[in-house]
Formats: C-alpha cells, structure tokens, sequence
C-alpha cells in the first residue's frame, strides 16, 4: 500500500467517522437537552454493559475475519472466508445463549439490584443479555463487510447506521412523551441492523463465489483457537472503556453517569484518527507479515503513526481549548465534568503518540501476548477505579483511565520493537 493509498482511504474512513460522531453528539445533545439525566444514565449503562457482554458473544470473531482476510488473501483464496464466516455466526449463537443461561441461572433480581445499589439494574442487564445475538451478528457483519475491502461501506454502517435507528425512536418517544423507554429504542436498533447487514453480507458473498477453485477449510475448532485470544484482548479492551461506568453505578446516581459518560464521548472524538487508520491498515498488517517484508512493515507503520498523530493534536487542541464551552452544550450541569474531560484528553494524546499497536500484535500472531499486556493494564484500570472513584467520583474514573491507558500502550510499543525492531510509536 503506497503511501498515497493509505492516506486517501485514512481520510476516507475518517470522513464517514466524523459524520459518524456528528450523528453521535447530535444525538447525544438530543437525549441530554430533551430526557432526564437518570433516563440518558440509564441508556450509557446499558451501552456500557452491552460492549463488556458483546465481547464476551463475539469471542473474537470480529477481529479474526479480519485476519483470515489478509491471510486468504495473501494465498489467493479470499472466497474460502465463506465458510468461516458461517461458523462463527454459530459460536455466536451459542456463547450468546449461554450467558443468557448463566445470567437466569446464577444471578438473582435482588443480588444483582443490592450490587449495584439500583432496583433497574437486574432488568437493564436483561435487556442487554436478550439483544446480545443481534448486538453481536451486527458487529460481526460490520467487520465483515471491512474484511471483503468495503471499508467505506462498513464505516457507513458503522458510523451511521448504527445510530440512526435510535435517534429516529428516540424522536418518536419525545413526540408521545415515552421517554422511559430509551433503553429498549437503543437495544431494538440493533435488532434491525442486524438484519439489514446481514442481507448486505449475503450479497457481497455472492460475488465471490469461485467453482473452478477448491476453497481453503477451517475446522470450528481452528476458527476458535484463533479467535479466543483476539476475544480476551476485545474483552479487556472494552472493560477498560466501560468499566469506570459501571463502578460509577456502584458509587454514584445515573445522573453522574450522564455527566462522565458525556466526557468520555468527547474524548473519544480523539481516537477517530487511530481506529480510521487502524481499519485501514489491520489487512495489510497481516498480508505483509505472511510475507514476512519487514520494511514494508516499518514504512506502513511509519505512516500511519503520523497521519494518527497530526490528525488527533488538532482535534485535543480545539476540545482543550474549549473544553467548558463545549460540555455546556449539552447542559449546564455537565460542566461538572470539565476535569473528568482534560484527564481522559491527556489519555488519549499518549494513545496517539504510541501508535497502531494493538493491532500490529493481533494481526501478526501475537494475540495471546496483546492479552496478557491488556489483562495487566485491566487488573490496574479496576484497581484504581475501585480506589479513586469513591473518593473523587468522576474525576477518579478519568484518573484511572489515564494511568492504566499509559502503562499498557507503553508496555506495546517496547515489546514491538524489542521484538521485530518496528517502531510503531512516532518517531
């Protein structure tokens, strides 16, 4: 991939995703300036609990569609990811009804409701759990789609469509004032995304059909093997995104919740470069490495580390700069969380100083390794969740968000380079 190349489909990707975040904070501006603080509380706790429970149903099959992708396609046999694909709508199938099971079976009402302190919590969970399969089934169309090269396509749905259904219902709620029912117009947009990207992959699948050519086989069992390490990382990656909300339900009301998770939306406006660029380069990544051209790998990371880089200073400068301004939009009372804000700010500005690392360890083999790093910094984010969040309530969560962040993105780009001799931070 020339250089060119990558930027023209970096900026691409970046442009669907900065619609994607437009469409995300108009609605988020909707929710805040038209419900109560407890109803958009409760909606960021079932997002929150649906990524953690979704990580868990998707068992890493997201990601190694992607890798199978470049894989295949280095030995010219892209038409064989038919059949993956397929087994791993059953793994989903599966592992999404038994923690349907295991939540019935093992975790009663009142256990759940005195945990979290909250009489909603055990029925919240429940929805969440119930909308799991299409939760995952649209995640891992989305992937998909990337996978078979219709990256824009899959940033479409994405960072579209994947919030267009909610902001259409949340509408109609506001019209006949039914705004307690944000939640379930939330969970049923994922039930109609997961239809529509379903007939969209079905399609695609269509054109790569091949009879003159024997399809590569993969055994369930070998999908699995391969996709269970990318799982664990997924899984500890989106507990660290999620984490400090739910330990904030613990300590703290839903309005509290509104006001952080407010924060961490804006903060994550930063990380548009890296996960544009990341999309982009993630086949590359392990088409090059089968090949096993390490210049060429250098050179790939070499520049995209850059364009992530200059990209997202400009975007932490304007959030910086503004950052009161920009949080009184969505209310007066969700300038509470200006501080929050700035420490989730500096967090995301040493996470594109270090580049594209966790994918490079995902898409190169090294999956069991990106676990053990992304467990440790799980083990510290908790941690300091648990420590700072009673004390300094939202503030605390940014706190720990911003040290975990900094330990695991640090330990990445050693092990890398100690590695392969790749730099992948900015240089």
């Amino acid at each position: 991939m020339s250089i060119k190349d990558l930027t023209q489909k970096s900026f691409s990707v970046l442009i669907i995703r900065s619609l994607g975040v437009l469409l995300l904070f108009g609605f988020t501006l909707f929710i805040t300036n038209f419900f109560t603080a407890e109803n958009v509380g409760r909606y960021d706790f079932v997002r929150s609990a649906l990524m953690v429970l979704g990580g868990l149903a998707l068992m890493g099959t997201n990601q190694s569609i992607i890798y199978y992708s470049g894989l295949l396609k280095a030995r010219k046999s892209i038409e064989s990811i038919r059949a993956i694909y397929s087994k791993m709508i059953k793994i989903i199938c599966v592992l999404s009804f038994i923690v349907l099971a295991l939540y019935i079976v093992f975790f009663s009402q009142e256990r759940v409701n005195e945990f979290f302190n909250n009489e909603e919590s055990f029925s919240l969970l429940l929805k969440s759990i119930l909308t799991l399969v299409f939760f995952a089934l649209t995640m891992l169309n989305i992937d998909t789609i990337r996978a078979l090269q219709k990256t824009v396509l899959s940033e479409i749905y994405r960072s579209l469509f994947r919030y267009l259904p909610v902001f259409f219902l949340a509408a109609v709620l506001l019209k006949f004032n039914q705004q307690a029912y944000l939640v379930e117009a939330y969970l049923a947009g994922f039930v109609l995304l997961s239809f529509f990207s379903s007939v969209r992959v079905y399609k695609i699948f269509k054109t790569l059909q091949n009879p003159n050519k024997k399809s590569e086989r993969f055994s369930m069992h070998e999908i699995f093997k391969t996709s269970a390490p990318m799982a664990l990382s997924a899984i500890a990656y989106f507990i660290m995104q999620s984490i400090d909300i739910i330990i904030l339900s613990i300590y703290e009301g839903f309005d509290q919740i509104a006001y952080y998770s407010v924060s961490v939306k804006l903060a994550m406006v930063t990380t548009l470069a890296l996960m544009s660029v990341n999309i982009v380069i993630a086949p590359r990544i392990a088409e090059i490495y089968e090949k096993q051209n390490l210049q060429d790998m250098q050179q790939l990371i070499k520049h995209s580390t850059r364009i992530i880089f200059f990209i997202s200073l400009f975007v932490l400068s304007i959030l910086f700069l503004f950052s009161k301004e920009i949080l009184s939009l969505f209310g007066p009372d969700y300038i509470k969380a200006n501080q929050a804000l700035l420490f989730l700010l500096a967090a995301q500005f040493f996470n594109a100083v270090s580049g594209p690392g966790a994918i490079y360890l995902n898409m190169t083999g090294r999956q069991k390794t990106l676990n053990k790093i992304l467990i440790l910094g799980l083990i510290i984010n908790i941690s300091l969740n648990f420590y700072f969040i009673p004390v300094e309530g939202i503030n605390g969560a940014a706190k720990a968000t911003l040290v975990s962040l900094i330990i695991w993105n640090a330990i990445t780009t050693l092990l890398v380079y100690s590695k392969d001799k790749i730099k992948i931070f900015l240089t």
